[in-house]
């Protein structure tokens, strides 16, 4: 016979434990069914950043292959290497690299005055991108991977 203390909680009893702060109550990001359905998904105001930053992605490598990957556009090379990724947010987007990587260009980043975290620059809307910036990290992102082949995880 199980006592009291055995019981297990239902799933549910626990739902909101498993939220990070800040997040209960917000919206799931819509699911996208492909990079074309990610870009027409996104707001006005995020439009402009993310359709520049796709534009720049696609030139700093034009080998990378475009692919969605956790419901947002990743930038590919080989079999399955992800160069970067483009998040969006409702006040910022980020353009995230692997962790690693960008821990070498986080001065460059600070430098300019934006905000980073691990492995990302976050670019508020109401700013301008830096563009020469942009192009520098994703540059060298790309020379990273042709002098070692480094994925996301591979440092």
């Amino acid at each position: 016979m199980r006592g009291p203390s055995s019981r297990r909680p239902s799933p549910a009893a626990n739902i909101h434990a498993a939220v990070p702060p800040g997040y209960a109550g917000t919206m799931p990001m819509p699911k996208r069914s492909s990079i074309d359905d990610f870009f027409a998904q996104l707001s006005d105001v995020q439009r402009p950043h993310l359709e520049a930053l796709r534009e720049l992605s696609r030139d700093a490598d034009p080998e990378a292959r475009e692919v969605l990957k956790w419901n947002l556009p990743v930038y590919v090379r080989g079999e399955k290497t992800s160069l970067w990724m483009l998040q969006n947010f409702k006040n910022h987007c980020s353009l995230r690299f692997p962790p690693p990587f960008f821990a070498t260009q986080k001065p460059a980043v600070d430098a300019a005055g934006y905000e980073a975290g691990q492995g990302f620059i976050k670019l508020p809307y109401e700013r301008e991108l830096p563009i020469e910036l942009l192009k520098a990290l994703m540059r060298a992102r790309v020379e990273e991977y042709a002098a070692t082949g480094a994925g996301w995880n591979d440092r």
